[in-house]
């Protein structure tokens, strides 16, 4: 009896950082002190332009996303959802990207799958000028079958005290602007294998692709639109638009005494959603509480400040909407 016999593969192990190692460089920036393989991973960060920095973090994964990459036999994307995912998550804090790490699981590794997740995540550190500094990959026979893998990630981010947002300022009157997603993004997914058990391959009216590869694609990143804006003392609050819908997320921010009055109608929803709707004869407070819907994320500001932002936006080029006001 061996170590291999027993179901965990050292060599398989090594032959994984070898692959990974280069790409995961390409993501270090000047605070990273250390290579991939230590026992920790040192960062030195630059706080001269802060007056209070005060640092952020968060822990999520991608979910049953998961089952539709092992169904579909494409792991391109899965690493890339789950950055921008917890990118997003601290952004809506007033946070930027410091560093990243992630933690694989899996029942049996497979070198080269698993470098295709760490690419994924590679090409959305470098898009969020975040470093990946270290991560666990586990091999666990018995915990998982020998096709099965769990994927998670944790960022550290920076926001400077007196720009902390975090729905305090938030007032009656206050407007909803809503920024369009493009897709479920991570969330939702257990319902939508359901509706599209034995489907993935096929095709549907209005998708670009077959419903797996609407289902894969990445969880966008708000961080190039958002992150210019977070100086202004603009937005009382945000809210990222994950497993709760919109209404359950962003009434996480609102004071008491205050609710939101949401005009469902004041966006355009992407088609998956429809497809979802009426494939699986989903009730539509199930598909407000589970979907994004096609609004990625929300952004609460003063009803004097919204001709300016949307103006803005528009000249961005950004598909961005009035949704909605706060009211008593």
């Amino acid at each position: 009896m061996d170590y291999k016999t027993a179901g965990v593969d050292i060599s398989a192990g090594e032959e994984f950082v070898r692959l990974i190692k280069p790409e995961v460089r390409q993501t270090f920036t000047s605070g990273v002190l250390t290579d991939i393989g230590a026992f920790g991973g040192f960062f030195q960060p630059d706080f001269s332009s802060y007056t209070r920095p005060v640092l952020v973090s968060s822990i999520d994964g991608v979910g049953t996303k998961l089952k539709v990459a092992a169904e579909m036999g494409r792991y391109d994307t899965i690493g890339a959802c789950l950055v921008n995912h917890c990118v997003d998550d601290i952004l809506v804090c007033g946070a930027k990207p410091l560093f990243f790490l992630d933690y694989y699981a899996c029942g049996k590794l497979m070198p080269e799958m698993a470098a295709d997740i760490v690419k994924g995540m590679v090409a959305a550190c470098k898009e969020n000028s975040c470093a990946l500094i270290g991560g666990e990959t586990a091999e666990m026979p018995g915990v998982y079958a020998t096709d099965d893998f769990d994927l998670a990630g944790t960022i550290v981010g920076v926001v400077d005290h007196g720009r902390i947002i975090n729905g305090a300022a938030i007032s009656r009157g206050d407007v909803m602007i809503g920024f369009a997603s493009n897709g479920l993004h991570t969330n939702g997914y257990s319902l939508a294998r359901k509706v599209f058990e034995g489907k993935l391959r096929n095709t549907f009216e209005g998708l670009e692709g077959s419903a797996g590869d609407e289902l894969l694609k990445v969880h966008r990143s708000y961080l190039p639109v958002i992150g210019p804006l977070l100086s202004s003392e603009d937005i009382h609050g945000m809210s990222h638009i994950t497993g709760g819908g919109l209404t359950g997320n962003t009434m996480r921010i609102i004071p008491d005494g205050l609710r939101l009055d949401v005009d469902w109608k004041s966006w355009p929803e992407p088609v998956i959603f429809d497809i979802i709707r009426k494939e699986g004869k989903v009730p539509e407070e199930d598909m407000r509480r589970t979907f994004n819907l096609g609004i990625g994320l929300v952004m609460i500001v003063a009803e004097t400040s919204v001709d300016r932002i949307m103006a803005d936006l528009t000249s961005k080029h950004e598909n961005a909407y009035i949704i909605g006001r706060v009211v008593a």
